[in-house]
C-alpha cells in the first residue's frame, strides 16, 4: 500500500516529476539533434505519449505511431494528388484529408492522432512554402524522439507499473464493497435513502472502471515481459460481476421486507451481509499482501441458514399470504444471493492464482537458479538424443554396416570376452 511517510510514494506526484522530467529532456534532445522545427512536435508527443504507468505508456505510444505515420503518409498523398493552388482548392483538400481520418478514429482509437496529423502537414506545409512529404518527414522524425524520450522516462524515473496500480484499485473496490454490503442489506428491515444508497453504488462503480482501465494498461507490460504477475483482467471481470451482484440486492432492497416475515428473514440477510463483508477485507488484506484467499466456509453456512429459513416460512404457510410481488422478489433474492456467492468463489479462485504466481515470480534466486539448471540439463539432454537419432538417420549404410565390427574389435582389446549380446530386431529410423 502507499505509504504517507514518503512523499514520492504518492502515484501523483511521481507521474508530476516524470511528465516535467520528461518535456524537459524531449526538449533537449531536439535541440542537440538539431531537427529543422526545433522540437516544436517532439515535446508535445513526449508529454501527450506519457502515462502513470509503463503500460500506459507503451499504449498510448503505439496509438500515437499509428495515427501519425497514417495521417502523415495519407495527407501527404492527398496534396500530392490534388492541386490546390487557391483557398477554395486547400479547403477541399483539407476536407478529402479530414473526412476519411476522422471516420477510421470514429471505428479505432489507434487514428485518433491521424486527423490531426494531416491538418498539421497541410496547414504547416501551406503556410511555409514546403513539400507535404518533406514536413511529413519532420514530423515523423520529432514524434520519434518524443516516443522514445517518454518510454525511456517511463522506464527510468521513477517507474510505476500498471499491475501495483492495478492492485491498489482492486484493494480499493474491494474495501468500497465490504462497506457498502451491510448497509445494502439493512434496507431489506428498513427504509434507506435512495440518494445513500446511489452513492455507494456509484463509488464501487468508478472504482471498478478505474481498476478496469489499469487492466487495460498492465496488458502491454505483459506482452513485453515487463511484469510476471497474473492478468489483472481476471479480477476485473469478477469484480464486476459482484458489482453487478450489489446492484441487484440493492434494487431488491429499495423496501423493506413484509412484517409477516421480516423478524425471520432479516437477522440471516443481515448475517450475509456481515460475512461477505468479512470476506472482502479479508480478501483485500490477502491480494496486498500476497497470502492465500481466505475461506468462504462463513458465507456459504449463512446463506444456507437464509435459505433454510425461506424454506421453513414456506413450510409455515406465510408465503401465501403475501402479494405475488413480494413473493417474487422474496424468490429473486434467493437467486441474487447464490450468485453472490458464486461469485465470492471465483474471487477466491483470483486469489489463489495471484498468490501461486507471486511466489513462483518471486521465489529465492537459488531455487530460481536450480530450476534454471533442471531446465538447461534436460533440454541438454533432449538435444543429444535428437543428435544421436539425426546422425543415426543420415549415416550412410554402408559406413554404419562397416563400423559394427570395428566397435566389436576395439570392444575386444580388453581382455575378457564379453557374452553376446542378445539380438534385438532392427530399429527403423527415417531417412
Amino acid at each position: 500500500m502507499i505509504s504517507l511517510n514518503n512523499p514520492l510514494d504518492k502515484p501523483r506526484l511521481r507521474f508530476c516529476l516524470r511528465a516535467t522530467v520528461n518535456a524537459l529532456l524531449a526538449f533537449g534532445l531536439a535541440h542537440a539533434v538539431a531537427v529543422p522545427l526545433h522540437g516544436l512536435w517532439a515535446v508535445p508527443t513526449a508529454v501527450v505519449v506519457i502515462q502513470t504507468s509503463v503500460g500506459g505508456s507503451l499504449k498510448a505510444a503505439t496509438e500515437y505511431v499509428i495515427g501519425t505515420i497514417g495521417g502523415a503518409a495519407y495527407a501527404t498523398a492527398v496534396a500530392a494528388l490534388v492541386p490546390h493552388p487557391t483557398v477554395l482548392s486547400f479547403a477541399g483538400v483539407l476536407v478529402l484529408a479530414v473526412a476519411p481520418l476522422a471516420y477510421a478514429a470514429a471505428l479505432s482509437p489507434s487514428f485518433r492522432v491521424a486527423p490531426v496529423t494531416a491538418v498539421l502537414v497541410l496547414m504547416i506545409s501551406n503556410q511555409l512554402g514546403e513539400a507535404p512529404i518533406e514536413l511529413a518527414v519532420y514530423r515523423l522524425l520529432e514524434v520519434g524522439i518524443g516516443i522514445v524520450v517518454a518510454i525511456a522516462v517511463s522506464l527510468l524515473v521513477f517507474p510505476g507499473r500498471a499491475h501495483a496500480l492495478g492492485t491498489d484499485a482492486a484493494v480499493h473496490v474491494l474495501e468500497h464493497m465490504a462497506q457498502a454490503l451491510p448497509a445494502v442489506m439493512a434496507g431489506f428491515r428498513a427504509r434507506r435513502d435512495p440518494l445513500q444508497n446511489a452513492r455507494l453504488q456509484d463509488d464501487i462503480g468508478g472504482a471498478v472502471h478505474a481498476l478496469a482501465e489499469a487492466a487495460g494498461e498492465a496488458k502491454p507490460e505483459r506482452f513485453v515481459h515487463l511484469s510476471p504477475e497474473p492478468d489483472p483482467a481476471v479480477l476485473a471481470r469478477t469484480l464486476l460481476r459482484l458489482r453487478h451482484d450489489l446492484v441487484m440486492i440493492g434494487r431488491a432492497a429499495s423496501a423493506p421486507l413484509p412484517d409477516s416475515v421480516v423478524a425471520r428473514l432479516a437477522p440471516g440477510l443481515a448475517q450475509i451481509g456481515a460475512k461477505a463483508s468479512d470476506y472482502l477485507v479479508a480478501s483485500a488484506s490477502a491480494l496486498t499482501s500476497g497470502r492465500r484467499s481466505p475461506s468462504t466456509g462463513p458465507v456459504e453456512s449463512a446463506l444456507a441458514a437464509y435459505l433454510s429459513e425461506v424454506a421453513s416460512i414456506r413450510s409455515d404457510g406465510l408465503m401465501d399470504g403475501l402479494p405475488a410481488g413480494e413473493r417474487e422478489r422474496i424468490f429473486a433474492l434467493g437467486f441474487m444471493l447464490h450468485q453472490l456467492q458464486q461469485n465470492l468463489a471465483d474471487l477466491a479462485d483470483c486469489l489463489r492464482d495471484w498468490a501461486r504466481t507471486r511466489e513462483y515470480a518471486y521465489s529465492p534466486r537459488k531455487c530460481d537458479l536450480q530450476r534454471s539448471a533442471r531446465c538447461f540439463g534436460s533440454m541438454r539432454l533432449c538435444l543429444e538424443r535428437y543428435l544421436q537419432r539425426f546422425s543415426r538417420a543420415v549415416r550412410p549404410r554402408a559406413y554404419r554396416a562397416a563400423q559394427v565390427p570395428a566397435l566389436a574389435l576395439f570392444a575386444g582389446k580388453g581382455g575378457a570376452e564379453r557374452p553376446p549380446a542378445r539380438s534385438e530386431p532392427a530399429k527403423r529410423y527415417p531417412s
